[in-house]
């Protein structure tokens, strides 16, 4: 990459990918992409909706607690060979192209992938807490940096979590207080959805409530300490919830119950 281009953030590509940013903020990443293959590159990687958790996360995982992370690496196959030479022939041309159509249809990045067990759904125990921790321990407030989106984005990626979830979700029945919204995606394993909708606190950092089916019935809200994070979880008869965040416990506890009966109307 030449001096004078500075690669955007992964948070502002995927923006870009999802048509959320402002005009001349498209216009000047498209221009970018144009000028620099790295650039170019990076957006084809974040636009593949099966990329690995290992790549999706390459350039935080060098700081990032390694040996705790290798159980759940490991379990990852790499993408063959084939499929590394196939993509490295595409031009920007094509990409953009490619781009364009997946934009028409709404597709691009509204699902990643992660090693979360083939019971999710079925346990909704500590295990899948604790990967979802593993996960949000990577974030840090550049992951999470730029605008909040407007109220038709985020109904309309609320709307792809209704889809898998059941739920009955709006920005004001998943609005933090004190808290900015920034994303709600859909994560998933071997056809087990995980709905993560992810937020960025002023004072504290990342913070994120996660869902997921649950047939275990109602359980009131109990509170552990995962990654150096806070988690307030609790469930219904038909979901289990997690909020995750780096904020004290009296104000974890104070958000969990801003936001619970919200979750239940």
């Amino acid at each position: 990459m030449t001096s004078d281009i500075r690669m955007p953030s992964d948070e502002q590509l995927t923006a870009f990918l999802d048509g959320e940013l402002p005009q001349q903020e498209m216009a000047r990443i498209e221009a970018l992409a144009n000028e620099d293959e790295e650039v170019a590159a990076r957006i084809e990687f974040l636009a593949n909706g099966s990329m690995p958790f290992r790549e999706a996360f390459a350039p935080l995982l060098d700081e990032a607690p390694q040996q705790k992370l290798e159980a759940m690496l490991a379990a990852i196959p790499a993408p063959a060979a084939a499929a590394k030479t196939e993509r490295s022939a595409i031009t920007r041309r094509g990409l953009f192209g490619a781009l364009a159509a997946s934009l028409a249809v709404g597709i691009i990045a509204d699902r990643a992938y992660l090693g979360i067990g083939r019971n999710l759904g079925r346990d909704e125990g500590s295990e899948w807490r604790s990967v979802v921790a593993e996960y949000i321990a990577l974030y840090t407030p550049d992951t999470l940096a730029g605008p909040v989106p407007p109220a038709d984005v985020q109904t309309a990626q609320l709307a792809r979590v209704d889809s898998k979830l059941g739920l009955n979700l709006s920005p004001e029945a998943v609005a933090l207080p004190g808290v900015d919204f920034k994303r709600a995606q859909l994560l998933e394993y071997d056809d087990h959805p995980l709905a993560q909708i992810a937020y960025l606190d002023p004072e504290t950092g990342p913070m994120a409530l996660c869902i997921v089916r649950s047939e275990k019935g109602a359980k009131e809200p109990d509170i552990e300490g995962r990654k150096g994070m806070n988690v307030i979880y609790w469930s219904t008869a038909t979901h289990a919830f997690m909020l995750i965040g780096h904020a004290p416990v009296d104000r974890m506890r104070e958000i969990a119950d801003a936001v619970r009966p919200k979750l239940t109307a």
